[in-house]
């Protein structure tokens, strides 16, 4: 059976067996997310978040991840070359912060610009 696994912001969704990583989801669906390690678990690179409610639609965490994350895995947070789906979900992926802050740059040269007529 079929899964549908939706990221966010980027809202692309890809249907895949029960299983596979959400790095390699994120992979096959064309949304990027950061890693250093190949998905060993070691650079903490690929945290997203999953809403709560959903969490139960991914495997649970591996004795990597918990003594990776921690208390974050409370609050959603999961390593995306960890986290194995069983059920559909949507993903957040955070923004990349070199990209975050170049966009706030921007936005407030804009504001600024707006501003000034």
């Amino acid at each position: 059976m079929d899964h549908t696994i939706t990221f966010l912001p980027q809202n692309k969704s890809i249907r895949l067996k029960a299983g596979v990583n959400l790095l390699s989801a994120a992979r096959r669906a064309g949304v990027k997310i950061p890693t250093r390690c190949d998905g060993k678990a070691a650079c903490l690179m690929c945290k997203v978040k999953v809403d709560g409610d959903q969490l139960q639609a991914l495997h649970p965490p591996t004795d990597a991840e918990q003594r990776k994350l921690g208390s974050l895995l409370e609050a959603g947070t999961r390593l995306a070359c960890q986290a194995k789906v069983r059920g559909s979900v949507s993903v957040h992926v955070p923004e990349d912060p070199l990209k975050a802050a170049i966009r706030k740059q921007l936005e407030r040269q804009q504001q600024e610009n707006d501003d000034w007529f």
